[in-house]
């Protein structure tokens, strides 16, 4: 059963992409573009799916607690990005945090919990930046509230294929798995 759920969330994670990729909100609703947003770029796919998989290795309340501070301090990116607070270097550091986030997680320290939530909430604020920066004529709730249901599939996404990869292989499949996304940052950085 958790295996084919596993599947299904990949495959409407994937199947999505192309059908969303920024849509007008007033043709589908900012609900609708908001939800699109971080399935658009593949930046944010892979730093979404990774935070949910360190959480995963991490284990215990960690699979909470690290998506839950990313969800949280994204939101409050979000909000400083429409209130008018400028943050620079939004993109390098999206690209940063792929990088960053493959790298720990293919390196497996042994991070306290906390440690990693203010590690992924320090990301997580650039991220809402970027997605407030590109709220255009969309609704802020509508578009906030798909970016963050977005964030948490893919979340759950890298959850399910961390507990996946941790039961099948230990960590080193995930660690595996965590290199390949900070090599897919490299190359969005240098080679894209």
């Amino acid at each position: 059963m958790f295996k084919r759920t596993l599947i299904a969330l990949a495959i409407l994670a994937t199947a999505t992409m192309p059908a969303f990729a920024h849509l007008d909100p007033g043709a589908h609703g900012s609900f609708a573009a908001g939800f699109s947003h971080p399935l658009f770029g593949l930046d944010h796919i892979l730093a979404m799916v990774a935070v949910g998989l360190w959480a995963a290795m991490q284990g215990g309340k960690a699979v909470w607690i690290v998506p839950g501070a990313f969800v949280g301090t994204m939101a409050v990116g979000f909000a400083a990005a429409i209130a008018g607070v400028p943050l620079p270097f939004v993109e390098p550091v999206i690209l940063a945090s792929v990088i960053f986030i493959g790298i720990a997680i293919a390196l497996a320290l042994p991070v306290p919990t906390s440690a990693v939530a203010a590690m992924v909430g320090f990301f997580a604020f650039f991220h809402g930046h970027a997605h407030g920066g590109e709220l255009g004529e969309a609704g802020a709730w509508e578009f906030a509230i798909g970016f963050i249901a977005a964030t948490a599939v893919l979340h759950a996404v890298g959850i399910g294929a961390g507990l996946a990869l941790g039961r099948f292989g230990g960590k080193w499949l995930s660690r595996i798995a965590g290199a390949a996304t900070a090599l897919g940052g490299l190359w969005l950085t240098f080679g894209a």
